[in-house]
């Protein structure tokens, strides 16, 4: 999906080295946790929380069984406004379609909008090999540009690093993109926050191409909509003389009246806020107002196959709150950067593999990184069941086979000969208990998948007599 994440371990590999790391574990508790308490006061103060989540559900299905009408709604809707529509399959196309749009204006720069899609695809990467320099605007997404690190988090892309991390990040790197950290910058966040506006108002006065996502785009209208907390978006989809958006297909709703639902549930879902400080909007291009010219790049890169997919396809309702992330306690311990790749958390484990597939190791992982806990179900804005959801992508794993599968049906086509057979339960039974001191701890690891799988489980301890003996003594 992106370059930065080629070569990551598989998930569980990744995990334990995060869990080793006591600096981004304490990073992770304290943010995950006041997150997650601001949002559950903030959508407590909604009586229709309920309805409105079951809205946004209802919705989002709808669209999506008729994803190809609304699409081609858009594309009419977007071109009578003054913009141009492209399609595109992949993220090689996609990347290919801005690469071009940009070197079309002469120019070599260009300013971001902050954008899960566009680090999907890897556009950063793929703009730098043309020799075209993106700057992130966001302030977390320039903190991870700055450090040349990756985003671990939907929301809150450099939530695994702390202020102190910040201020050295900008102190050192600051000069090499252009305007320098003052002198003697301290950790204050206002201090943080006002290197940042210096060092970005220079970009954002400069640059003639902006590029950002979309939050939502409304096919009666062709109106795509962007909501954030800084205003960098605002200044990015307003300044430039041509903007170029790159959405997935599945962010479009059909009318304005929906749109209302989710202005409700993303803030308070993801922010903790009542709305968002900018929600900005706009439609096709405007004479002597905005952006003159306006590209609509729209993107599949897996989501007609995740479509597809019964099951799977709840998926693509995703608002990109972060909520599921904030309360899981598999990602509050491991991070985002062990999924190994853009969406991490809970969404991520059901998202990527069917955008990406499971024919890697890493992606084959990620139905396995949740503990099946349900809290991720629970605070979703639009109700999508994602402990459903990994099931059947474990199922589908485990169909891929392999030779711990192999072993696996062999040793349940064992145990249901013994089960069938009670003479043989009964010795079985009375050898495991004769012989419980000599058991193992742990599986040994010449099964493959065995001793990894009890490295981190407690085998059960065999009692010194079985059920049937105990009963046979106290009740016959």
């Amino acid at each position: 999906m992106t370059g930065t994440f080629v070569g990551m371990p598989a998930f569980p590999e990744a995990a334990r080295a995060a869990v080793g790391d006591p600096v981004l574990r304490a990073n992770l508790r304290h943010a995950t946790h006041t997150i997650r308490d601001k949002r559950a006061k903030a959508v407590a103060e909604l009586a229709d929380w309920a309805a409105l989540r079951e809205a946004g559900k209802q919705i989002k299905d709808h669209t999506l069984r008729h994803l190809d009408r609304y699409l081609v709604q858009l594309e009419a809707a977007v071109t009578a406004a003054g913009g141009t529509v492209h399609w595109a399959q992949d993220a090689a196309e996609a990347n290919g379609i801005v690469a071009d749009l940009v070197k079309a204006t002469g120019e070599t720069e260009v300013v971001k909008v902050k954008s899960m899609a566009t680090q999907e695809i890897g556009l950063n990467e793929a703009l730098e090999a043309e020799g075209i320099h993106a700057y992130e605007t966001d302030l977390a997404e320039l903190i991870v540009q700055l450090g040349e690190d990756r985003p671990s988090h939907i929301l809150v892309p450099a939530i695994h690093r702390n202020r102190g991390e910040i201020r050295d990040i900008f102190r050192d790197r600051m000069g090499d993109w252009g305007r320098p950290a003052p002198e003697g910058l301290s950790d204050s966040p206002a201090e943080l926050a006002e290197a940042a506006r210096l060092h970005l108002r220079e970009k954002f006065l400069r640059a003639k191409v902006g590029i950002s996502g979309a939050n939502f785009m409304v096919a009666e209208t062709g109106t795509l909509v962007v909501v954030e907390s800084e205003g960098n978006g605002r200044m990015c989809l307003t300044l430039p003389e041509t903007l170029i958006s790159v959405v997935g297909i599945e962010k479009i709703v059909p009318t304005w009246q929906d749109l209302e639902v989710f202005l409700q549930t993303l803030p308070r879902s993801s922010t903790a806020e009542r709305m968002n400080p900018y929600t900005s909007m706009w439609t096709g291009t405007t004479d002597g107002d905005g952006p003159q010219t306006f590209h609509l790049v729209l993107l599949d890169n897996g989501r007609s196959a995740a479509l597809a997919d019964e099951v799977g396809r709840q998926a693509l309702r995703c608002i990109r709150c972060s909520a599921c992330l904030n309360v899981c306690p598999v990602y509050e311990r491991a991070g985002g950067h062990a999924y190994g790749s853009v969406y991490p958390g809970p969404i991520g484990a059901i998202l990527t593999p069917q955008l990406r597939g499971t024919a890697s190791d890493v992606d084959a992982s990620l139905p396995y990184a949740s503990s099946l806990c349900g809290a991720c179900y629970e605070v979703c804005p639009v109700a999508i069941d994602i402990p459903e959801v990994l099931v059947h992508l474990r199922e589908k794993v485990a169909g891929q086979g392999g030779r711990g599968h192999r072993l696996e049906k062999a040793a349940v086509k064992a145990a249901g000969w013994v089960l069938d057979r009670p003479a043989a339960l009964a010795a079985a039974e009375r050898v495991a208990s004769a012989t419980r001191a000599l058991h193992p701890r742990r599986l040994p690891g010449a099964v493959p998948g065995a001793g990894a799988w009890s490295e981190s489980r407690d085998l059960p301890e065999l009692p010194a007599e079985s059920f049937r003996t105990w009963w046979k003594k106290n009740r016959t």
